[in-house]
């Protein structure tokens, strides 16, 4: 049987830890009075135990006639504590409840911290249930009006369908609803504009089920605040059509820029209103039109279902809050009770069932009436589809996985043997010009697989650490559970693909030492890599085509950057992608040398000599940090926060400690040498304070923990120094480009696989501290469900 313990800290919303009852800390105040309860016992019974024999028959009539009354009904009996409660001074902070003893205890002062404990505990559950149920309360109300005026303009259009309206507008476009622009300002203050300085649209992440490519914005770094948004910035961060009249209501639609066309059409519409129809701005008596159009209308539909989801999902949280919370308080009780053999858990527990988190019924009946909304608005009235967006199901794990994960790991672990020993036999990666030709060509297409699936390696040891540690990265990542990879799956991938890789080239190695020409067998690493390029994009629903696809959206994301909307996972991807540049230079010479057909001349040196195709190669040095850097512009330019500066300053140097060795590779002077030194060393250094401060959090002046921070995930402070240590041996691999080492008697390029390696190490080890940072972020702030912007604002007449 699991112990409560484990169960409730299992079953806790790890962003909310600090706000259920500390049950640990309740414990260890008992465990005082327990040890000193078993000490009093010791010494009464060596000295009372010819006492007790004697007595033992009188104290048992005398306490039956003490319970019994002379009618026969048994007394009530003397309470051994009193619970007082205290009336709120303010409404926000709700009542407060003191307990006073009124039987002594064996220890009087232990029993007296127990319970101010205990009264702490309760009072602040009280308080955060009070907070979190107003906000949700808030939310939903606020929500319910963003459906009445959807409903309301949806039937407007519906009319002027109806009346003809819609075919004497211009075909291009679609139907639209002909409003009244008022002379407002195009500013509004009200809850929902708080709510969109926080958060931006993540709503297309609910129709993965149906698309398998989709936008996922939200808020940048978990929800900050947007600092500084006035005039022209507010209108650039979110597509706000200018305020219209419709039945009698002044209304204003805000979309989130969160793709490219929205940014362009958010451009265009600032250059023609402030350069071409400067004199539109005058509102004559009749007013003018404004075209809202179905996409404009389908987006803010999306918009409000998506927080309808997260409501609701809030609300879902809040109830297990109050569960867990009840069930912590009567298992403490018990245990009281037990212990001093006093009858506790009556008196208190009567305290706690009228307390406020469990009289109240608001989150109850609020979640009923956003279920009812959800499945009459957005689910055609079918409940079974609504709750595949309400209460989404995790897929199981499944036993195969982990059977085939063990097979395919046997199977990769005997062919690479095979392969050491035939690479060995025929001394490929030995000094020699003769296996010039198999390093050039072969060798970078089992180096690219190499680093690439170590990579994905590490990532499911991250998940696998995050899921012990109780880091919520499926929330800070956005992804669906119900398509999220888990560690067994990414476990099974590797290891099936390696399989692959492995077993491709030990097949291709062994042609070569049977005699078989470069030419006849060049083209099994090629079609090796079109074929994993090929099930990359396969558009059929097999081998996890929704996470394949959710990969080429983030992607897509990071190399159209600023245009797009930056969210955690892709700066967390492009983060990666900057571990992976020998990966990705080696990727740009395999297609290189096999779109231009140099693998059927044996020609390698081609794509080192043509200077357009040299170029590009140094150019793909340079993207990751490039796409890192515009991701940094395009959020400072969302949130107006300087540090994103600061950031991007941190990729430029790596960019021009990038191209002073590129620089050194080509002239080799003492010059250039010394450049890369300083160019380099600034470059390092910069990072690392970034990785400690930043990324990590730690070397926090006044923590408790020294040089780290004061909450910390892992147990063990030796992880955290031995990690930032390890961090920065690796953050010196440049080195290398100066002393020019490597391993005796074997070539340069598996030297270079080497060190890129310990760079995809290294990125791995940031990855869990990262996440545990951002993860610590959230629950220092209680942020467990995203705060979905809500499109329609209501101006009033005064504003």
């Amino acid at each position: 049987m699991v112990k409560f313990s484990k169960q409730f800290e299992g079953q806790l919303v790890p962003e909310w830890k600090d706000a259920f009852v500390d049950y640990w800390q309740l414990k260890k105040d008992l465990k005082k009075i327990h040890l000193l309860d078993n000490n009093n016992n010791n010494n009464n019974n060596n000295i009372n135990s010819d006492k007790n024999q004697n007595s033992s028959l009188s104290n048992t009539l005398f306490t039956s006639l003490k319970k019994i009354s002379i009618f026969g009904h048994q007394t009530k009996e003397h309470e051994v504590i009193h619970v007082h409660k205290k009336l709120a001074s303010t409404v926000s902070k709700g009542d407060m409840y003191e307990t006073e003893l009124l039987e002594q205890f064996a220890d009087t002062d232990a029993a007296k911290e127990f319970f101010t404990c205990l009264d702490l505990q309760l009072n602040k559950v009280n308080q955060f249930y009070k907070a979190k149920e107003k906000e949700f309360v808030e939310r939903g109300d606020s929500l319910k009006k963003q459906m009445e005026i959807l409903i309301e303009v949806k039937n407007e259009l519906k009319q002027q369908q109806d009346k003809g309206l819609a075919s004497s507008l211009d075909s291009k476009e679609d139907p639209s609803i002909s409003c009244t622009i008022s002379c407002e300002e195009d500013s509004i203050r009200d809850k929902t504009e708080q709510e969109q300085q926080q958060q931006t649209n993540n709503t297309d992440e609910l129709e993965k089920n149906e698309e398998p490519c989709l936008d996922s914005p939200r808020s940048d770094d978990m929800g900050r605040s947007i600092g500084g948004m006035k005039g022209e910035d507010s209108k650039l961060r979110s597509f706000s059509s200018r305020t219209f009249s419709c039945q009698g209501k002044n209304l204003k639609l805000n979309i989130p820029l969160t793709t490219p066309s929205r940014t362009f059409s958010a451009i265009s519409y600032l250059v023609k209103e402030d350069l071409v129809n400067q004199s539109s701005r005058k509102c004559t008596p009749e007013g003018s039109k404004l075209r809202m159009n179905k996409t404009k209308l389908h987006h803010a539909e999306k918009m409000i279902k998506g927080a309808f989801v997260e409501l609701y999902k809030g609300l879902g949280y809040l109830k297990t809050y109050r569960t867990l919370n009840m069930l912590a308080f009567i298992k403490i009780l018990k245990k009281f009770d037990k212990v001093t053999g006093k009858q506790v858990l009556p008196i208190y527990l009567k305290v706690v069932e009228s307390s406020y988190f469990n009289s109240s019924n608001m989150v109850i009946n609020l979640g009923d009436e956003v279920e009812e909304l959800f499945i009459k608005h957005f689910a055609e009235e079918d409940r079974r589809k609504a709750m595949k967006y309400l209460k989404p199901q995790q897929r199981k794990e499944s036993h195969s996985a982990t059977f085939f994960i063990g097979l395919f790991t046997g199977c990769f672990i005997a062919l690479f043997t095979g392969y050491v020993i035939m690479a060995h036999i025929t001394g490929m990666y030995r000094k020699q010009a003769k296996n010039s030709i198999y390093m050039e060509t072969s060798y970078p297409v089992l180096s690219m697989f190499s680093l690439l699936f170590l990579h994905f390696f590490l990532y499911g040891c991250n998940i696998f650490a995050w899921r012990k540690t109780r880091i919520n990265y499926s929330f800070i990542f956005e992804l669906a559970p119900t398509k999220e990879l888990k560690y067994g799956d990414i476990f099974l991938i590797c290891t099936t693909s390696m399989s692959v890789v492995v077993g491709v080239m030990f097949v291709h190695l062994s042609l070569l030492a049977k005699g078989y020409s470069y030419t006849q067998v060049q083209s099994i690493p090629g079609l090796l890599v079109l074929g994993f390029l090929i099930l990359l994009v396969c558009p059929f629903n097999f081998i996890y085509r929704s996470s394949r696809y959710r990969f080429l959206c983030v992607i897509r994301n990071i190399v159209l950057s600023p245009l797009y909307k930056v969210v955690m996972l892709d700066f967390f991807m492009a983060d990666q992608l900057c571990s992976q540049v020998p990966m990705l230079r080696n990727l740009e010479y395999m297609a290189c040398y096999y779109i231009t057909g140099s693998y059927k001349t044996q020609d390698y040196g081609y794509c080192m000599r043509a200077k357009h195709y040299r170029d590009l190669a140094y150019a793909v040095s340079f993207l990751p940090y490039y796409w890192r850097a515009m991701q940094c512009a395009r959020r400072w330019f969302d949130e107006g926060q300087t540090s994103h500066l600061v950031n991007l300053g941190k990729y430029v140097s790596a960019m021009l400690a990038a191209g002073t060795k590129v620089a050194y590779e080509k002239e080799g002077s003492a010059g250039w040498l010394w450049l890369v030194v300083v160019m380099s060393t600034f470059a390092t250094l910069y990072q690392l304070y970034w990785d400690f401060v930043k990324d990590w959090g730690l070397l926090q002046m006044n923590s408790k923990n020294p040089w780290l921070r004061n909450d910390l995930m892992l147990r063990r402070k030796i992880i955290y120094y031995f990690s930032m240590g390890l961090n920065l041996i690796l953050r010196l691999a440049w080195l290398q480009t100066v002393l020019h080492s490597s391993f005796e008697h074997v070539d340069y390029r598996v030297t270079g696989l080497f060190l890129a390696a310990l760079e995809v190490i290294r990125r791995g080890l940031w990855n869990f501290f990262r996440l545990e940072n951002e993860h610590l972020n959230n629950a220092g702030k209680f942020r467990a469900v995203k705060t979905v912007p809500l499109p329609f604002h209501e101006v009033d007449e005064e504003d």
